[in-house]
């Protein structure tokens, strides 16, 4: 398989989960709204702390070796 047969397949998957995770999410709402929510702000704030990780990591200059 090339890179873009993969990246293809993978994207293929991705879009089959992301239908799945929306089910949960429904589901999740539709049953009890109130600790869903609870969840989700759990969730949001992790999302948060892993961008800001991302943008150090993405802005870093240095490298893995401790010189």
């Amino acid at each position: 398989m090339t890179d873009e047969e993969i990246i293809g397949e993978i994207q293929k998957i991705r879009t089959s989960n992301n239908t799945h995770w929306m089910d949960v999410v429904r589901l999740a709402f539709e049953l009890d709204p109130v600790s869903a929510r609870n969840i989700f702000k759990k969730i949001k704030k992790c999302d948060r702390d892993i961008n800001i990780l991302l943008e150090q990591l993405a802005d870093n200059d240095k490298t893995g070796s401790s010189e």
